[in-house]
């Protein structure tokens, strides 16, 4: 395992790296992104509808388990996730590798991107395919959905922040770790946390929002006004509490 002087300096050259991507591969990756998010999340739908409402506990808990393999997937496998690069790009940004211009140019074709990709397994692989459109899954869809609509501007913001404090977290241990089943255990149990916790994450949202609009229990204008505070907070949280308090702390040159 690297020492925090070590990761940040992995994750100052990884910003650097997807910066320079070309935009196909920016575009592709960052479907590959979205999609894989919503999968793991489709996945905790599956797992958890079936469990007693009175076990909210363990239903969160079962399917915060599953949930994971988004991010393992991208990270191992090939993807661009906007809560990842809201960290690992902020880190170059802050070592003066990455312009701001290249930074917002990132941010902005990585989250088109990762919409995209969320709202495809949302309506083809969830509505199309009927995985969320019967039953207790579609009630686990449009309840899952609802409770994160309901929140206030600021809670949703805040909420984003807790989110991607983890997801920051769970990028910089595998940066930190040398081998492949030290980077899944290190991506496993901060992304695990977070969602058994009930932080929310904007691209996760573009899936699970969307799910329950196509099974008519949201709306768009429900997605656009938790999408927007989830966003903002997701960026406090992987790019100031993860790569700004990391950064100032280990940054000695």
């Amino acid at each position: 395992m690297l020492n925090p002087s070590e990761i940040l300096e992995q994750s100052i050259g990884m910003g650097r790296q997807k910066i320079e991507k070309p935009l196909l591969t920016k575009l592709i990756l960052g479907f590959i992104g979205g999609a894989m998010i919503s999968l793991g999340y489709l996945a905790y739908i599956r797992v958890s509808a079936s469990i007693s409402v009175e076990l909210p506990s363990i239903a969160s808990l079962v399917g915060a388990s599953v949930f994971p393999i988004g991010l393992i997937v991208i990270l191992l496998a090939g993807g661009e996730l906007i809560t990842g690069n809201m960290m690992a790009v902020s880190t170059a940004f802050f070592a003066r590798k990455v312009s701001l211009m290249e930074l917002v140019n990132n941010w902005v074709i990585i989250t088109l991107a990762n919409v995209v990709g969320a709202i495809f397994v949302a309506f083809f692989f969830g509505h199309f395919v009927g995985l969320t459109h019967s039953g207790d899954f579609q009630a686990q869809v449009i309840s899952v959905a609802q409770h994160k609509v309901e929140n206030s501007f600021l809670q949703s913001f805040v909420s984003g922040i807790g989110c991607n404090w983890f997801v920051g977290l769970a990028l910089w241990l595998c940066y930190g770790a040398k081998d492949g089943a030290g980077k899944i255990l290190g991506i496993w149990f901060p992304v695990m946390i977070f969602v058994a916790i009930g932080f929310q994450h904007s691209v996760a949202n573009a899936f699970v929002i969307p799910a329950s609009i196509f099974e008519g229990g949201s709306t768009w204008m429900d997605f656009l006004k938790n999408f927007v505070p989830v966003y903002l907070g997701n960026i406090v949280g992987g790019g100031l509490f993860v790569s700004g308090f990391y950064y100032l702390s280990y940054n000695h040159h």
